[in-house]
């Protein structure tokens, strides 16, 4: 990376306490993490592409976090770094992924005939439906450590891929350099558009560099299904539509991923995967399936509830404003999805999203005629 804190061989004329970051005020999990034993263990090791524990480690560093919100405080740099690095990495994943032990194997399940119901989610209360994931192409290195050459593969291989898809999925790429303001407009108006990363959490692991060379976005006619080209990860694909039906989302969004990955094997480039982290990403956070799926639901009787947080939390579901990840709820409407990456598969993620969001729902119904939910509150899934 082009930071002040590459040169590893050099930085080895000091010792390990010399080299060793002031973490005192980090709220973090890195920070969590990282003694002093583990950095002496660990820094003069590097993957084959060089990335080093420096690397991994200097957003967190950068970032010390907020008071309230645990960040995850590292990043990737290629596959390999969390083979060569997981004395520091097992820790984080372990404490940012509810206790997922080194030795767990992870499920995945893209079936999305084995999802049930999710086609039934009352359209009064959710306006719109929709999934996303991340995936890492195997041969090259992540978002935080690639190259300019790195960059444009990927971004050759996901046109070749993506212009080779048909039916619903026809659709056209957007080069991010190349974008007329017409088109851009309309993507800004579509919301399908993501602008140069001003997050310091971004910034300072490397993601931002060479802006906007090899960025893109590409979405099918129908503009239901969207892929981002070299953003945080590889690839980012998200199905969604208005209304409630989760189950057509899924489908959309499994037989996508299929077809675009079919197309990547074919040049020898799958997507990174093993049995312990399932889908491999830059941020140990998107670790497993990568997936969030989440509706826009009306909840603003339940929303003010006293035991609306506790219903969530029993659910494993989070919310959000429909903003995104900082924003407030708006008229009643939240963002809800999974809490969980690691552990559970695709097919159980989004079930509890439906099954979860449909029992909300049911309360708050019983909420606007006055009754109480007491009764209703879920054990502990």
């Amino acid at each position: 990376m082009p930071f002040g804190n590459t040169h590893n061989n050099y930085k080895l004329k000091f010792s390990a306490e010399d080299e060793y970051p002031d973490l005192s005020k980090h709220n973090n999990h890195m920070a969590k993490a990282l003694t002093l034993d583990i950095y002496k263990k660990l820094r003069d090791k590097q993957t084959p592409s060089g990335f080093t524990l420096d690397d991994v480690i200097q957003t967190g560093v950068d970032n010390p976090g907020h008071p309230f919100i645990m960040t995850v405080g590292c990043v990737a740099g290629d596959e390999e770094t969390y083979e060569v690095f997981k004395d520091l990495l097992d820790p984080i994943i372990q404490d940012r992924h509810g206790g997922y032990k080194p030795t767990d194997k992870h499920k995945t399940d893209l079936n999305f005939e084995n999802l049930k119901g999710g086609d039934d989610l009352d359209p009064k209360y959710v306006l719109s439906s929709r999934v996303r994931t991340g995936r890492s192409i195997i041969g090259y290195t992540l978002p935080p450590h690639s190259s300019r050459g790195e960059r444009r593969a990927i971004e050759k291989m996901s046109i070749e891929a993506l212009s080779s898809l048909d039916g619903e999925f026809k659709g056209k790429y957007y080069p991010l350099k190349d974008m007329s303001d017409k088109e851009q407009q309309q993507l800004i108006d579509d919301h399908f558009l993501f602008d140069k990363p001003v997050s310091p959490l971004l910034l300072a692991s490397g993601m931002g560099r060479d802006w906007p060379d090899a960025r893109g976005i590409w979405h099918n006619d129908n503009k239901t299904f969207l892929v981002w080209v070299n953003e945080e990860d590889h690839l980012r694909v998200i199905a969604m539509e208005k209304g409630g039906n989760m189950k057509e989302v899924f489908r959309r969004f499994c037989v996508g991923l299929q077809k675009i990955e079919a197309v990547f094997k074919k040049h020898n480039h799958g997507f990174m995967w093993n049995e312990h982290l399932g889908y491999v990403l830059t941020c140990p956070s998107n670790l497993g399936t990568g997936l969030r799926g989440g509706v826009h639901v009306k909840l603003p009787n339940l929303s003010k509830h006293a035991k609306f947080e506790e219903v969530l939390t029993r659910l494993r579901l989070q919310k959000r404003g429909t903003g995104g990840v900082d924003t407030a709820a708006e008229g009643g409407v939240f963002d809800i999805s999974n809490a969980d990456r690691l552990g559970f598969s695709e097919v159980e993620q989004v079930q509890m999203v439906v099954d979860g969001v449909k029992l909300m729902i049911e309360m708050e119904k019983k909420l606007e005629k006055g009754g109480s939910i007491d009764d209703m509150v879920p054990a502990q899934k």
